[in-house]
């Protein structure tokens, strides 16, 4: 390529500064994207998951609109699917996690025009964090906090380095803060897990707890941080490690100025569940008592902090709503979507962003298949591939503007590299909307 070929190529680029990469629950909005045509190029910043997240999008070239498998115009699919929905006796929206907060707000206004079970994917990773909030409370913060303030940091049931691998990098360990000038070298990091990953060779101290001990060393932390005599042999048998180790970690967490526990679903998705997510911000509010402490769970998916969010704006309750009787019902284990699909008793679902032929029990995969379901995804997946209706929908934060809220509950704006042929899912979702409103009054 000479000189002006390459002027020529290079005129053709197109750069988006400050967007935002929705691959993970960092939702990190520094990222700079070198945009060629209907292609990124290059994600700078970004790291190794969020550039496979944006180098590898590309458009398929696929109908967004197919009918039993049979491509359709898009207005007549969302008739078909406001027929669908309006038909059931007991519909289901699922997933929400992957697409933007102006979508889930009109999904979750389906549901309840349509009395329908109202479930994210919060149900099969973080809900029992929400049911243990409702509970005990939150101490809480923002990662600007964590970043500027923490000189304490610890991850439990959390790999962080291999699941979030800016946060060590942006939020949590390394960057420098207002009162952590030096950044790493004034921070203490703690990992605790049941077994050794890439984020404990970060750690200052590491602690490998017996599986499924989860529960009893957050109880041992919590009596050692009141001052209760605990039985030395009982601790170790219980949490598989010696009772001067954790006396050791009580005094590091009353000596910080500024602590955090961040967790993920190595305590919410074990032995214990909700109850261990209790332990653990009652810790967090036990050691307000002796500095300040908080707690904050590490999130998975772009956007499922976002639709905790906007699923307790609507309802009251974050997860597993039923809407059924005209008002919110929330209880998790009856009304969550993988426990309604495999009893059997949804007639009809809605499925947006999300994967459950991929993901769920074999009973619940069964059913699902045997009703008539919509499906919203960018790509084909499993649960598309056997929908009656299935939406190819343009990637949100790729795409598609709108907002999506970071694992700390801070709402960031997203700026899309270009525009997609496929419809977003908010274009969906409010057609949807309008024909079951037209179908609903029709029959009034």
């Amino acid at each position: 390529m000479n000189a002006s070929q390459a002027k020529e190529a290079s005129a053709d680029l197109k750069v988006v500064s400050d967007a935002t990469c929705t691959f993970c629950g960092c939702v990190c909005d520094d990222i700079e994207l070198t945009v060629d045509g209907n292609r990124i190029v290059k994600a700078k910043r970004a790291c190794g998951l969020g550039t496979a997240w944006f180098l590898n999008h590309e458009i398929e070239d696929i109908p967004s609109c197919l009918i039993e498998g049979k491509a359709a115009p898009v207005e007549q699919g969302i008739r078909r699917a406001a027929e669908i929905l309006t038909a059931s006796r007991y519909p289901l929206i699922y997933g929400l996690s992957d697409t933007t907060i102006e979508a889930q707000r009109v999904a979750v206004a389906i549901g309840d025009w349509i009395g329908g079970n109202v479930d994210t994917t919060t149900s099969v990773c973080h809900g029992p964090s929400g049911m243990a909030l409702q509970g005990v409370g939150e101490v809480t913060c923002s990662l600007g906090e964590v970043r500027h303030r923490a000189d304490f940091v610890m991850f439990w049931g959390s790999n962080p380095a291999e699941s979030h691998p800016r946060h060590f990098t942006r939020y949590s360990l390394m960057p420098k803060g207002v009162f952590v000038p030096r950044g790493r070298k004034d921070r203490t990091c703690v990992v605790v897990d049941v077994r050794k990953t890439k984020s404990a060779k970060a750690a200052d101290v590491f602690l490998q707890i017996k599986p499924r001990g989860d529960f009893e060393a957050l109880w041992t932390l919590r009596a050692l941080a009141a001052g209760i005599p605990l039985d030395a042999e009982q601790v170790r048998q219980t949490t598989g490690q010696p009772l001067s180790v954790w006396e050791d970690l009580m005094q590091r967490m009353k000596a910080a100025r500024f602590g955090v526990i961040f967790f993920g679903m190595g305590v919410t998705m074990t032995r214990g569940k909700h109850a261990n997510s209790e332990a653990l911000m009652a810790l967090a509010r036990d050691m307000n008592r002796y500095t300040r402490f908080t707690c904050k769970p590490n999130r998975g998916h772009g956007n499922v902090t976002g639709a905790d969010n906007v699923v307790t704006w609507r309802t009251g309750f974050p997860f597993a709503v039923n809407l059924g009787r005209g008002y919110p019902r929330f209880n998790p284990g009856e009304y969550t979507a993988s426990d309604v699909l495999a009893r059997r008793e949804a007639d009809a679902a809605l499925i947006l962003a999300s994967d459950p032929m991929a993901n769920f029990s074999q009973p619940a995969r069964e059913h699902l298949r045997s009703i008539p379901y919509i499906a919203l995804d960018p790509k084909q997946t499993p649960t598309t591939q056997h929908a009656a209706v299935a939406f190819h929908v343009a990637v949100y934060g790729i795409n598609v503007a709108g907002t999506a809220y970071r694992m700390d509950d801070v709402p960031i704006p997203l700026r899309p590299a270009f525009p997609s042929p496929h419809p977003s899912d908010l274009e969906i979702l409010t057609g949807i909307e309008r024909e079951v409103r037209q179908i609903q009054q029709a029959f009034a």
